[in-house]
């Protein structure tokens, strides 16, 4: 059966490519998108709505008058990565940073759901509420946005949110795939400050090196993982950074190290961080060194909906192949559409954007990353038919 709304996304294919490429050029980071909110803002309102700030994003309402029949809202993230693009796209973005997550998809694909629903406003029978949000990666947007009444005025009463998925097996291009439970995993970035003393290399009994010592919290750390966590729960933990000394020829007294943890469940979360401190201040003790435990910022699991989720795939097979739609089991990743998702029932999808099968190499957050744009019209129809019948079962 043929689908009206992708029929029209598909119409509007070359709109919403353009309008990918143009935030994908802008790829501007953090809380902060002067360029990309202004183009969103500026598109809203040539679809005839009304962009209000929320935060440090922008909202916009299509359907019914706020407070006539209940509000779905949809989300977007719209922010960027800080490293340097390596996909040769004509497009491809010249300050340092780069879309290598696929937010500008999901931007474009929000738009071009804006302007479907706006189309056929008469037949909702309720509220859109289309959430443009920035910050993201920096796991801060989702939570400012509902500071500052996302969720309010209208009061969302469901949520969903599309990302795309790229560089994966399973992820060949239109497959919409979801998680009944916890879909993704909390997220916490540790900074572990190993404090020695400082020596010239040629005396290192003289001095207590930090470097070492940091090394062998690495190592006590991994342990943690391997022997104290059960290997079918997910919970992963990596030192993704640690800068320390200054010459070849100087035992260093300061080290500083990075890492970030991921849990599937609060109580799993806040065993591991107990364990961190413990360790490092530990392994740090025994060899004659300090160790400072810092949480400098951290999100819980994302939790799916399961009846939304099995509501909304049911819609979602009206847009692709009901074989195409698969719920599948959790991801290791983080999402902070978990600061939505806590509050109202929500879904959280993905939707395949390239498989390695299909020759899609790098996967998300590789700065060569490359999704296919042909994904884009299914991601606005899906957004839009999603709304459209979960308004109207809820009416």
């Amino acid at each position: 059966m043929e689908n009206l709304f992708l029929n029209r996304a598909k119409q509007l294919e070359e709109e919403i490519r353009w309008n990918r490429r143009a935030v994908h050029s802008y790829a501007e980071v953090g809380l902060d998108l002067p360029q990309t909110t202004a183009l969103v803002a500026e598109k809203l309102r040539s679809f005839g709505l009304d962009p209000q700030p929320c935060g440090p994003g922008i909202v916009a309402l299509v359907g019914k008058p706020a407070g006539t029949g209940k509000t779905f809202l949809l989300r977007a993230d719209m922010d960027a990565l800080p490293m340097r693009e390596v996909t040769g796209l004509p497009f491809a973005a010249d300050n340092s940073n780069c879309h290598s997550c696929g937010h500008d998809c999901h931007t474009a694909m929000l738009l071009g759901a804006a302007k479907l629903l706006k189309e056929r406003e008469a037949e909702l029978d309720g509220t859109v509420k289309l959430m443009f949000q920035p910050g993201e990666e920096q796991l801060a947007g989702a939570k400012a946005m509902v500071e500052a009444g996302v969720l309010e005025g209208p009061k969302v009463d469901a949520a969903m949110a599309i990302h795309l998925s790229v560089g994966l097996p399973d992820s060949y291009t239109g497959a919409v795939q979801y998680v009944r439970g916890t879909a993704a995993n909390s997220g916490d970035m540790v900074r572990i400050t190993v404090k020695g003393f400082g020596t010239h290399g040629s005396t290192p009994q003289l001095g207590v090196d930090a470097i070492s010592v940091a090394a062998h919290i690495v190592v006590a750390l991994e342990e943690v993982i391997a022997r104290e966590v059960s290997t079918t729960e997910g919970s992963v933990m990596i030192v993704g950074k640690i800068e320390g000394g200054d010459t070849c020829n100087t035992v260093s007294g300061h080290c500083v190290m990075e890492a970030s943890i991921r849990a599937t469940t609060h109580e799993r979360r806040e065993f591991l961080k107990k364990r961190i401190k413990e360790v490092a201040e530990g392994t740090a003790q025994v060899y004659r060194a300090e160790a400072e435990v810092e949480f400098v910022y951290g999100m819980p699991p994302l939790v799916n909906d399961a009846d939304t989720c099995d509501e909304l795939a049911a819609y979602c097979a009206k847009v692709v192949p009901e074989k195409d739609v698969q719920a599948v089991p959790p991801s290791s990743g983080t999402e902070d559409f978990t600061y939505v998702a806590q509050y109202v029932p929500s879904c959280y999808l993905n939707l395949g954007a390239g498989s390695i099968g299909e020759g899609h190499q790098c996967s998300m957050h590789n700065p060569g990353m490359v999704p296919e744009e042909s994904v884009l019209p299914t991601g606005a129809a899906l957004y839009a038919q999603c709304a459209l019948d979960w308004l109207k079962a809820h009416k």
